[in-house]
Protein backbone atom coordinates (compact mmCIF):
# COMPACT_ATOMS: atom_id res chain seq x y z
CA UNK A 1 0.00 0.00 0.00
CA UNK A 2 1.45 3.33 -1.08
CA UNK A 3 1.51 6.15 1.44
CA UNK A 4 1.62 9.67 0.00
CA UNK A 5 1.20 12.89 2.03
CA UNK A 6 0.19 10.85 5.08
CA UNK A 7 -2.66 9.07 3.26
CA UNK A 8 -2.86 5.39 2.37
CA UNK A 9 -3.62 5.26 -1.35
CA UNK A 10 -5.88 2.37 -2.52
CA UNK A 11 -3.79 -0.13 -4.48
CA UNK A 12 -6.22 -1.52 -7.06
CA UNK A 13 -7.21 1.81 -8.62
CA UNK A 14 -5.57 3.77 -11.43
CA UNK A 15 -2.99 6.24 -10.14
CA UNK A 16 -4.85 9.38 -11.25
CA UNK A 17 -7.99 8.23 -9.39
CA UNK A 18 -6.13 7.04 -6.28
CA UNK A 19 -4.35 10.41 -5.91
CA UNK A 20 -7.76 12.04 -5.39
CA UNK A 21 -7.94 10.41 -1.93
CA UNK A 22 -5.48 13.10 -0.81
CA UNK A 23 -7.20 16.22 0.56
CA UNK A 24 -6.42 19.05 -1.85
CA UNK A 25 -5.90 16.86 -4.94
CA UNK A 26 -8.87 16.77 -7.31
CA UNK A 27 -9.31 15.37 -10.81
CA UNK A 28 -7.41 18.15 -12.61
CA UNK A 29 -4.50 18.21 -10.19
CA UNK A 30 -4.22 14.39 -10.19
CA UNK A 31 -4.03 14.38 -14.02
CA UNK A 32 -1.43 17.17 -13.94
CA UNK A 33 0.72 15.18 -11.48
CA UNK A 34 0.56 12.05 -13.66
CA UNK A 35 1.28 13.98 -16.87
CA UNK A 36 4.24 15.90 -15.44
CA UNK A 37 5.80 12.68 -14.08
CA UNK A 38 4.94 10.79 -17.31
CA UNK A 39 2.87 8.12 -15.57
CA UNK A 40 0.37 6.37 -17.84
CA UNK A 41 -3.39 6.75 -17.21
CA UNK A 42 -3.80 2.97 -17.40
CA UNK A 43 -1.19 2.28 -14.70
CA UNK A 44 -2.51 1.14 -11.34
CA UNK A 45 -1.04 1.91 -7.92
CA UNK A 46 0.09 -1.68 -7.32
CA UNK A 47 2.08 -1.53 -10.60
CA UNK A 48 4.11 1.51 -9.47
CA UNK A 49 7.74 1.04 -8.54
CA UNK A 50 9.14 2.44 -5.29
CA UNK A 51 10.96 5.09 -7.31
CA UNK A 52 7.74 6.27 -8.96
CA UNK A 53 5.95 6.46 -5.60
CA UNK A 54 8.88 8.46 -4.23
CA UNK A 55 8.77 10.82 -7.25
CA UNK A 56 5.01 11.38 -6.75
CA UNK A 57 5.52 12.04 -3.03
CA UNK A 58 8.32 14.57 -3.65
CA UNK A 59 6.44 16.28 -6.49
CA UNK A 60 3.36 16.80 -4.33
CA UNK A 61 5.44 18.04 -1.38
CA UNK A 62 7.29 20.58 -3.54
CA UNK A 63 4.43 21.91 -5.66
CA UNK A 64 1.17 21.65 -3.72
CA UNK A 65 -0.23 22.39 -0.30
CA UNK A 66 -2.22 19.30 0.75
CA UNK A 67 -3.67 17.48 3.77
CA UNK A 68 -2.71 18.99 7.16
CA UNK A 69 -1.25 22.26 5.86
CA UNK A 70 -4.25 22.92 3.63
CA UNK A 71 -6.76 22.02 6.34
CA UNK A 72 -4.96 24.32 8.78
CA UNK A 73 -5.01 27.20 6.27
CA UNK A 74 -8.74 26.77 5.60
CA UNK A 75 -9.48 26.63 9.34
CA UNK A 76 -7.37 29.74 9.97
CA UNK A 77 -9.16 31.64 7.18
CA UNK A 78 -12.55 30.78 8.70
CA UNK A 79 -11.31 31.69 12.20
CA UNK A 80 -10.03 35.05 10.85
CA UNK A 81 -13.47 35.82 9.39
CA UNK A 82 -15.14 34.93 12.69
CA UNK A 83 -12.71 37.09 14.69
CA UNK A 84 -13.29 40.06 12.37
CA UNK A 85 -17.02 39.81 12.96
CA UNK A 86 -17.81 40.29 9.28
CA UNK A 87 -21.02 38.91 7.76
CA UNK A 88 -19.40 35.70 6.52
CA UNK A 89 -17.78 35.17 9.91
CA UNK A 90 -21.12 35.59 11.69
CA UNK A 91 -22.72 33.03 9.36
CA UNK A 92 -19.92 30.58 10.13
CA UNK A 93 -20.33 31.22 13.85
CA UNK A 94 -24.10 30.60 13.72
CA UNK A 95 -23.72 27.52 11.54
CA UNK A 96 -25.79 28.93 8.69
CA UNK A 97 -25.07 28.92 4.93
CA UNK A 98 -22.37 31.45 4.11
CA UNK A 99 -22.81 32.09 0.40
CA UNK A 100 -26.29 33.56 0.18
CA UNK A 101 -28.39 30.40 -0.02
CA UNK A 102 -31.97 30.49 1.22
CA UNK A 103 -32.69 29.17 4.71
CA UNK A 104 -36.49 29.35 4.93
CA UNK A 105 -36.57 25.89 3.43
CA UNK A 106 -33.57 23.64 2.76
CA UNK A 107 -30.12 24.29 4.32
CA UNK A 108 -30.58 21.19 6.46
CA UNK A 109 -26.97 20.12 5.99
CA UNK A 110 -25.71 23.32 7.53
CA UNK A 111 -28.47 23.84 10.13
CA UNK A 112 -28.72 20.23 11.30
CA UNK A 113 -31.87 18.13 11.72
CA UNK A 114 -35.20 19.95 11.91
CA UNK A 115 -36.36 20.77 15.44
CA UNK A 116 -40.09 20.90 16.13
CA UNK A 117 -41.61 24.25 17.12
CA UNK A 118 -43.56 24.17 20.40
CA UNK A 119 -47.32 24.64 19.98
CA UNK A 120 -47.39 24.09 16.23
CA UNK A 121 -49.91 21.42 15.21
CA UNK A 122 -49.64 19.37 12.06
CA UNK A 123 -52.94 19.05 10.21
CA UNK A 124 -54.00 15.41 9.91
CA UNK A 125 -56.14 14.48 6.92
CA UNK A 126 -58.94 11.96 7.46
Amino acid sequence: MARIAGVNIPTGKPVWIALRYIYGVGPKRARDICNSLKISDAKRVNQLTEGEVLKIREFIDQNYKVEGDLRRDVAMNIKRLMDLGCYRGLRHRKGLPVRGQRTHTNARTRKGPARPIAGKKIAVKK
